[in-house]
């Protein structure tokens, strides 16, 4: 007799089925930038075109890309293969799934549309956060650590997405005045999620790193923007830290 819906084997047949989802948009979105390669939004797809804006960390920063590429991968490699029926790493799936799914097709948005592409990274921040507090305690390397590297530096990138929007608008208090209120906005939101989250100092991490590319950006030239950069950072290592201290 085949099996229902409602019966365990079928619970395990539906979480299956979401871990391969899962894999095959961490798949689509660790290629994606082999199909549409992006080195940042194009200044004049702005009215005011944003050449080296404040708000931006420096290049070398992008580079943390390539670690979440791969340990997404890896992890949804596990979750299909070694964990699919598991219902605490099926917690997350959807949420991350559906940010993934986006971020395979963010570039190709991102070449054409500042606008759609700040609304599309704040949807895949928001899932990934929705899927970093449903993971798990078991296996935090495997699946915790690289969905928070990952939300923490969309965190990051979604308010630097923000700031080059007003600034590249001409709305408000320019290209400094963006990138300043900006920062203060993703320590308002990366403090409270890494106190909540506790034991994944990669979210910390990755926020602090993002934080120090802008210092790097700004030093010598844009000096209040990058003295806060810092201290942003230093306050987002502190929480970091006690949050592990809170679950230790």
């Amino acid at each position: 007799m085949a099996e229902t819906p409602g019966t365990p084997e079928g619970g395990t047949d539906r979480r299956r089925m979401k871990a391969v989802l899962l894999a095959v948009a961490a798949l689509l979105f660790a290629v994606a930038p082999l199909a549409v390669p992006f080195q940042g939004f194009d200044p004049d797809l702005f009215p005011v075109p944003q050449d080296d804006p404040p708000v931006q960390p420096a290049g070398y920063a992008f580079a943390i890309w390539g670690p979440i590429y791969l340990w997404l991968l890896v992890s949804a490699g596990v979750g299909l293969f070694r964990r699919a029926g598991d219902a605490d790493w099926d917690a997350p799936r959807w949420a991350l799934t559906g940010s993934l799914a986006i971020g395979a097709v963010w570039l190709s948005v991102a070449q054409t549309s500042a606008v759609w592409a700040t609304v599309l990274i704040w949807a895949m921040l928001l899932l990934a956060l929705a899927a970093l507090f449903r993971t798990p305690t078991r296996d935090p390397w495997l699946l915790r650590a690289p969905v928070a590297l990952y939300a923490g530096w969309l965190t990051a990138a979604s308010w630097v997405s923000v700031g080059l929007l007003g600034a590249g608008y001409g709305v408000g208090p320019g290209a400094t005045g963006w990138a300043l209120l900006c920062l203060l906005g993703a320590l308002a939101l990366a403090v409270p999620v890494q106190l909540r989250v506790g034991r994944a100092p990669l979210y910390g991490a990755a926020v602090v790193w993002a934080l120090i590319g802008i210092v790097v950006a700004n030093q010598g030239t844009q000096w209040t923007v990058a003295a806060l950069a810092l201290a942003g950072a230093v306050s987002m290592a502190a929480t970091t830290l006690r949050g592990l201290r809170r679950t230790t």
